[in-house]
């Protein structure tokens, strides 16, 4: 039993990238590649070949649809991670501070800048993987990158989005959050902000921001 407990401390957490899979347990992933594309299997799980979504549904960008398309994002083993892994502390802090409609409006602004642009700087590694919810958000909602955005929401890239489409991720986002962390205020409560030590320890066992390769 010792032995046993040694060695699971020293396994280090799996790096889950945008390509990942555990078919096994339901989880796939449906970022295009070449050769699903020339046999016309386009939004079929890339090791798998499993079809579980209908994509013409989910491209529909409808929010009152966002049911379905929430149930379909967590087919997808990174969304999935970021719809149960534990929001860290740092990020929790931040969020009783903004409150929702604070939240709403710097969920805005970082869409903006992160992916509203026809081509974002560093785009597939623009958003990091903690410190703010909205963060988590942008992941467990495909709203992470341009890439992800075009296979999820039908946003195609190379040109800048409309206020319509940012409205709709915007609104993703907040669904997202309220889900989450339902216990948060409207307008915000007086949180004091953690110690630079408490912030290291929320980072443990965290993982890097990584969309993996393209194809």
């Amino acid at each position: 039993m010792a032995v046993a407990q040694g060695v699971q401390n020293t396994l280090k957490p799996l790096k889950i990238t945008c390509t990942s899979v555990d078919c096994g347990n339901g989880l796939h992933c449906f970022r295009q590649t070449q050769r699903l594309g020339a046999c016309n299997q386009g939004g079929h799980c890339r090791a798998c070949g499993v079809a579980l979504i209908d994509w013409r549904r989910v491209h529909q960008r409808d929010p009152a649809d966002a049911a379905y398309t929430f149930a379909a994002l967590k087919y997808e083993l990174i969304r999935h991670h970021f719809w149960h892994i534990e929001i860290d502390a740092r990020a929790v802090n931040h969020a009783r501070r903004k409150g929702t409609v604070g939240l709403h409006t710097a969920a805005e602004q970082r869409l903006r800048t992160s992916v509203g642009p026809a081509e974002p700087p560093f785009d597939g590694r623009q958003t990091p993987r903690e410190g703010n919810v909205i963060y988590y958000a942008q992941h467990a909602t495909a709203s992470c990158c341009r890439k992800c955005m075009e296979e999820w929401h039908g946003i195609p890239r190379g040109r800048a989005l409309t206020d319509e489409e940012m409205g709709y991720l915007t609104t993703l986002a907040m669904l997202y959050i309220t889900e989450r962390l339902p216990a948060l205020t409207r307008a915000g409560e007086k949180v004091p902000r953690l110690p630079w030590h408490s912030r290291d320890s929320a980072r443990t066992g965290a993982q890097e921001s990584e969309h993996g390769s393209p194809d």
